[in-house]
């Protein structure tokens, strides 16, 4: 069973949808209890950092999902703002992010990205490491939807599964363990979102 996490943040009819056509169960989580029988776990997420710490932990559902994902090792998935506050923390922001995979969440800097605009929005190459599951049974240049000003700079570059270039490289997925991001929004990427969602559905 599929548990999207709905904590107020991210598009979970889309996630929903996509499941629901390849024949794959899921349960919208939107209490704890909803996680009961998960056994892999979407935590999408848009906006502000704080704002989705904020209804993350206003939600019931914190504990709960740090329990599945750290005890149980049940494999998750953060998409967006989802994958950010997997990170220690953020400049967008000034409480503590779930610190699952250790590194800071970075604004681009002018240096960084030249003349291209913020946020970076549309559609961009996303460049994984050869051995990454996720992303399977893809072309080796697939093209995903972005829209965020953030990147995820991990401690560690082996966690670092993809990256894009948007003036400069970046980490665009990252991996520790059980534990999966992607910045871009694979809900909005056509047939390769579809298919990174079903390589983790069925991991």
């Amino acid at each position: 069973m599929i548990a999207i996490i709905d904590y107020g943040l991210g598009n979970v009819k889309a996630f929903a949808n996509v499941y629901k056509r390849l024949n794959l169960p899921i349960v919208i989580a939107k209490e704890a209890s909803a996680l009961d029988a998960a056994t892999k776990i979407i935590l999408p997420g848009v906006g502000a950092f704080d704002y989705a710490m904020t209804l993350l932990d206003n939600s019931g559902m914190r504990e709960k999902l740090e329990y599945c994902v750290l005890e149980q090792g049940v494999p998750v998935l953060g998409i967006c703002v989802g994958m950010q506050i997997l990170a220690n923390s953020s400049e967008e922001g000034s409480l503590a992010g779930l610190g699952w995979i250790t590194g800071k969440v970075r604004k681009f800097q002018s240096e960084q990205i030249h003349t291209n605009p913020l946020p970076h929005m549309g559609w961009n190459t996303v460049t994984p490491k050869a051995t990454t599951t996720i992303f399977q049974d893809m072309q080796p240049t697939e093209r995903f939807y972005f829209l965020h000003s953030y990147y995820f700079d991990c401690d560690q570059s082996s966690h670092t599964i993809a990256t894009a270039n948007y003036g400069a490289d970046f980490t665009c997925s990252v991996n520790k363990n059980n534990i999966y991001g992607v910045q871009f929004h694979p809900e909005k990427s056509h047939q390769a979102g579809v298919q990174l969602l079903k390589n983790f559905g069925t991991l």
